[in-house]
């Protein structure tokens, strides 16, 4: 195992030195004072694991990994610390390495196992990924909730965020993917009200773990750290949600080739945008996504009608009232549907949902047009023994 050692203290350099020479074979490729002579030397070598003090001047230990990481993600960090409760709580808190002055062989004893494992089990699951992934792109779907999808694999692919923070600042960066987010916009957005010291540390510590949970997709996806701020970039990735944007943006007139099209394109938004997580920031995509979703929909139905498909234009609206009950056009375009093929019944139940969905939600009756139109059509086409019903 190639180690090298990082401290602002010479003596702490020899003591870990010695330390880790009692309890494993291993090779120390260097010990440094200066973190960026540091940073130099590891990213110009082929080490495995970086012991590195938390608290070094001019860079918080923390940053200073995950500028590692960037360029070599599959480097092992250990941290080395005096006792700090705010940093041993964040630590356990992401699951990373640490290790507390003074150093216990016991301990760099477990933590050099651990590391062993996760380099053993890391080519394996390297093995595992590059047979899944062997037609060189990854799918993702945002629509409803994240997931990963290899072509050549049976189901979505999950992954196992270590923290919430860690999975919500990874969907933020996959939200605004190939633009710069600021870290002060990101410190602000997760962690408000923290001191800034804390918050930051918090965020190095939240980059770390992503880039550690996205290692066998690094070909993929990879964060870019700029001096102010972060870039998701993504290889060989198809996003559903710019599948729908790209398709939506160039249809103009809808006929048999380009309805089918748009159909296929309908199956891919399986649910509102990140509908599942509860991020007031993606509620403004969530809007904007529901209301493109809307005007296809009712394009899509309008369309299916024209062409005399009328069970698939009531099928198409009765999506439209299911995932957008407050639509009140959709409601009455139903209504109107059923009354044409004479199905009374059905045109009562429509009418009796919408007002009840409007008394739930809005505590209002249905609008005056669609008052007036039920009014009519119940004076000329319903019978006594429906309005029982």
């Amino acid at each position: 195992m190639k180690v090298i050692l990082v401290d602002d203290e010479q003596l702490a350099l020899k003591y870990m030195e010695h330390q880790l020479r009692k309890v494993s074979q291993i090779e120390i490729l260097g010990k440094f004072i200066d973190p960026f002579e540091a940073k130099r030397f590891v990213l110009e070598t082929e080490a495995d694991v970086v012991f590195l003090d938390i608290h070094l001047p001019e860079i918080n230990g923390i940053e200073l990994a995950e500028q590692l990481l960037q360029h070599k993600p599959q480097l092992n960090v250990v941290f080395v610390t005096a006792y700090d409760e705010y940093a041993i709580k964040a630590f356990e808190l992401n699951a990373l390495d640490y290790v507390l002055k003074p150093v216990q062989k016991e301990r760099l004893e477990i933590t050099l196992r651990r590391i062993q494992e996760r380099m053993d089990g890391r080519k394996t699951q390297g093995e595992v990924e590059a047979s899944s992934l062997q037609e060189g792109r990854l799918k993702i779907r945002m629509f409803q909730q994240f997931q990963i999808e290899a072509s050549s694999t049976l189901h979505p692919v999950q992954i196992r965020w270590r923290t919430t923070k860690a999975q919500e600042l990874f969907l933020h960066l996959l939200q605004h993917r190939e633009q710069l987010v600021r870290k002060s916009v990101l410190v602000e957005l997760l962690w408000p009200g923290y001191e800034p010291s804390r918050a930051y540390s918090q965020l190095y510590t939240a980059v770390y773990h992503i880039r550690k949970t996205l290692e066998p997709y690094s070909e993929y996806m990879h964060i870019n750290s700029a001096t102010d701020g972060y870039v998701l970039q993504l290889d060989n990735v198809d996003l559903d949600v710019e599948t729908w944007e790209q398709f939506v943006g160039s249809v103009t007139t809808l006929d048999e080739r380009t309805a089918a099209e748009l159909e296929a394109v309908l199956d891919l938004y399986q649910g509102d945008y990140l509908q599942d997580y509860d991020y007031w920031w993606a509620e403004s995509e969530r809007y904007r996504f529901k209301s493109s979703w809307l005007r296809m929909a009712t394009r899509m139905a309008e369309w299916h009608k024209g062409q005399g498909q009328l069970d698939k234009a009531i099928e198409m609206y009765q999506g439209i009232c299911d995932r957008h009950p407050l639509e009140e056009d959709a409601h009455l375009a139903l209504m109107k549907l059923y009354a044409s093929l004479d199905k009374r019944a059905l045109v009562l139940r429509q009418y009796r949902r919408l007002e009840e969905v409007l008394a739930a939600e809005l505590n209002e009756p249905p609008s005056p047009s669609i008052l007036q139109w039920y009014r009519d059509w119940s004076q000329t086409h319903q019978s006594p023994s429906q309005n029982s019903l």
